[in-house]
């Protein structure tokens, strides 16, 4: 008498087993035991945990992620309300300004004390009249076509750029402050309000303090307030050095 073969042994496919139990989200209902029995792999170790502990798992580490996003988002807002709050400041100092070089001086101080930015140049034309007689006090600076020249070779045809800065032209750029041993950095952009009306640079001894890859859009900012006080102060544009680059 012949053995009987026996049937290979058939296996169900996983992915149909999910979409049926997808489509019968009921079907452990009044099944809760098969739920204790059910093993999965773990998500930090070798070996299975119950499904229940699995989802335990999961959900604190959802919670944690939930609860990391929600704290970037806090930190993010408490940094814009304190960048917004020294920029005000800032404006509202350079509003109260009397003349030019009050102006500069404002500038100088609140980026000091506000934004930890402790060297400062203005580079406007020389206005020689009878409401300013006397050269400009720093960080005002009277811009000629050499400071003119190489401002605009750093922009290298750009409005506004962050990038580094040698002692040389620290020395050429912000002549009143003392250059760093080595190289600095510096964001700059153009004062320009239908026509250029000078620079403003904004410097650090800290190579990395301004790095390229910055975005330029408050520099922007703070240059066109200023080229808007700085014509209500009667500084214009007449007697600026063409643009270079």
């Amino acid at each position: 008498m012949s053995r009987a073969v026996p049937e290979p042994r058939k296996t169900l496919d996983p992915d149909r087993v999910a979409e049926w139990l997808a489509r019968h989200p009921d079907f452990f209902v009044g099944r809760e035991g098969l739920l204790q029995q059910l093993k999965v792999p773990h998500p930090e170790a070798h070996g299975t945990t119950s499904l229940l502990e699995r989802l335990v798992y999961d959900l604190r580490r959802r919670a944690e992620q939930a609860e990391w996003r929600l704290e970037q988002l806090l930190e993010s807002a408490r940094h814009n309300e304190a960048q917004y709050r020294r920029t005000r400041e800032l404006v509202l100092a350079l509003l109260e300004a009397e003349d030019a070089d009050a102006l500069g001086q404002a500038l100088a101080t609140q980026m000091a004390e506000r934004f930890q930015i402790p060297a400062v140049a203005l580079w406007c034309p020389a206005q020689f009249t009878d409401q300013e007689p006397l050269p400009p006090q720093p960080p005002r600076q009277v811009l000629d076509e050499h400071a003119g020249v190489r401002l605009a070779a750093l922009l290298d045809g750009r409005t506004s750029r962050c990038t580094r800065l040698t002692p040389t032209d620290w020395g050429r750029l912000l002549p009143h402050v003392r250059p760093p041993r080595q190289a600095g950095s510096c964001a700059l952009t153009r004062l320009t309000l239908g026509e250029p009306m000078g620079y403003l640079v904004l410097a650090s001894p800290d190579p990395d303090h301004f790095r390229a890859s910055m975005d330029t859009l408050f520099t922007e900012y703070l240059g066109d307030v200023l080229a808007r006080l700085l014509l209500r102060l009667g500084i214009s544009a007449q007697g600026c050095p063409p643009a270079h680059g």
